[in-house]
């Protein structure tokens, strides 16, 4: 077929960062993610052109995944954080936000791209280091032995995804929930290859949010049950319920036309054939001394009655997503086909009870070693509720890998000024060697360090969101909030209680200057305390550490990457 027009030639782009279109959009997407930061964040709603589903949001896993970008540079970014997202669930605005301020504040400089990135390896090189060594002030370990850190942990998370809609009760309310169910999952036994269970969320839309609730083992909604009814279970000799787990669809229409044609002689019923082989597996679970069916599929209605009336419980429409927590947590090996039942695909489980919750009847599955456990949650309204799901399942991820790595770093934007007075004192401390050995001039390394010592700073000066003034103070490098309103005055500490974080007050005799103000930045000219100074930790707020080390990594190389792209080649036909 011949070309109805000819073909275009590539379009081609040189030095992108330089175009007005480039530099506003991602000056745009920067405001909206600026914007979304912190738990005073201004929510945002997306939805396609069509209609539809209306996401309101403030999370960046939410926001990056329904923004569509035309320009390649601003796909770039926002691939890379929602990679990043994708194996952290946690700092995606922090990554995106640094990233974002990293190249506006490097394209500033007068200096050759190639000298700013190998500035720029340099001193991630410093802060992970810093991060990484005994000596970091902003960061803390986290003693399982205790929940004070853990919890601390997940009321941050939860404090800062304001769709949720949750008052102070209800966060620490969810906040106990989430680390209970965490505690479920983790193996009470120690061994070199553990796996941690599962906890699977039920939702309950439209119910108060203190009626959410945690229970070992797993719910699975049934209908047909009802609660009146006193449920009487089959149980072995050593009072253990045995559990088989089918995959395949038992109602009895396993034959498919599209496979194939199949002979049936004359007089024979293929509907009763299948019923027949049906029952023949319905007998031998029951001689099995099996107590328990669950079919991810349909049971046929009359092997629910046999079964049933042998006193076993059978319950179907179990759905895909419970299959692999089911085996974790029973020992069952799924079974997937009618035909070929084996004594050694059988679990147990310790008992089997009836919970009703808004008006839904469920059966609840208790396990004899809890390693899964259901979390049943709930929100006002359908959007609060989704919101908080996301929430809920980035706390767990972020315990997880704090459970890999027990350290957290200090929150409320306490990490990245005492990481940019950290820096800036670092800079001017360094030796001659330093410059040669990255090739490039004091002068120049002073500018670029300036550079991510404000784009880290900025980060902190997007929490806030009142137009209050944001103080770092001389000693700690810690990052203060003033309410709004208040003129600027010598003495701040009339008017500031507690740093960001929580750890610091304003007891001691501090110096301060305004966050990102004409008159420079001091260096960090004594450590972070080891022990807080506020003994309750309920007033601390944490970050994930593993979360955000990769986020600060994720930024500076992604900030390079667009740095140093020369030319943009698009296909435009």
């Amino acid at each position: 077929m011949s070309r109805l027009e000819a073909k275009k030639p590539s379009l081609f782009i040189t030095d992108p960062l330089t175009k007005d279109g480039v530099s506003q959009s991602l000056s745009l997407l920067s405001g909206i993610l600026k914007s979304c930061y912190g738990p005073a964040g201004r929510l945002k709603q997306l939805h396609n052109g069509v209609g539809g589903y209306v996401c309101t949001t403030s999370q960046s896993s939410a926001i990056l995944s329904r923004l569509s970008v035309s320009h390649p540079v601003l796909g770039v970014l926002m691939a890379s954080v929602q990679n990043h997202i994708s194996r952290f669930s946690d700092c995606g605005l922090f990554t995106a936000i640094l990233c974002c301020s990293l190249i506006e504040n490097f394209k500033s400089l007068n200096i050759a791209p190639c000298t700013v990135i190998k500035i720029s390896k340099h001193l991630l090189s410093l802060c992970m280091d810093y991060l990484k060594s005994e000596a970091c002030g902003c960061r803390v370990a986290v003693d399982f032995s205790s929940v004070e850190t853990l919890l601390c942990l997940v009321r941050s998370v939860l404090r800062s995804k304001p769709a949720c809609m949750l008052n102070k009760t209800e966060v620490d309310h969810l906040t106990t929930l989430i680390l209970k169910a965490f505690l479920f999952t983790v193996p009470c036994h120690a061994e070199s290859n553990a796996v941690l269970g599962k906890c699977i969320i039920v939702p309950m839309k439209g119910r108060r949010v203190m009626d959410s609730a945690v229970l070992p083992g797993l719910l699975i909604e049934t209908p047909e049950i009802q609660l009146a009814k006193p449920l009487t279970v089959k149980r072995t000799c050593s009072n253990m319920i045995k559990i088989a787990l089918f995959c395949v669809s038992m109602s009895g229409d396993s034959f498919n036309p599209k496979e194939g044609t199949i002979t049936v002689h004359h007089g024979i019923s293929l509907e009763m054939s299948e019923l027949n082989q049906l029952l023949n597996v319905g007998k031998q679970l029951v001689n099995d001394e099996v107590g328990l069916v669950v079919c991810q599929k349909v049971i046929h209605p009359s092997l629910k009655q046999y079964l049933k009336e042998n006193g076993v419980i059978a319950v179907d429409r179990a759905g895909l997503s419970l299959m692999e927590p089911l085996s974790r947590m029973t020992g069952s090996k799924p079974i997937a086909s009618i035909h070929d039942l084996s004594p050694g695909c059988y679990g147990s489980l310790k008992d089997v009870c009836i919970e009703s919750f808004a008006s839904k009847n469920f059966v609840h599955l208790i396990p004899d070693d809890t390693v899964v456990c259901s979390l049943i949650l709930c929100n006002r309204s359908e959007t609060a509720w989704d919101e908080l799901k996301r929430a809920c399942e980035t706390a767990e991820h972020v315990l997880q890998l704090t459970l890999k790595e027990p350290l957290a770093l200090l929150g409320g934007g306490c990490t990245e000024t005492h990481l940019a007075s950290y820096i800036r004192h670092k800079s001017c401390s360094l030796s001659t060697s330093s410059f040669e050995d990255t090739d490039c001039s004091q002068t120049q390394y002073q500018l670029v360090a300036d550079g991510f010592c404000r784009s880290l700073e900025s980060v902190a000066h997007s929490l806030n969101h009142d137009e209050g003034e944001i103080l770092t103070d001389m000693v700690y490098g810690h990052c203060w909030f003033v309410p709004p309103g208040f003129p600027p005055v010598s003495s701040w500490s009339d008017l500031v209680s507690k740093c960001g974080c929580g750890v610091n007050g304003n007891g001691e005799n501090l110096k301060w200057r305004l966050l990102q103000s004409q008159f420079g930045s001091a260096a960090v000219t004594q450590e972070c305390p080891k022990e807080p100074l506020v003994k309750a930790a309920d007033f601390l707020t944490l970050d994930c550490y593993a979360a955000k080390c990769s986020g600060l990594q994720v930024a500076l190389e992604t900030a390079n990457l667009i740095l140093d792209l020369l030319y943009v080649i698009k296909d435009q036909n």
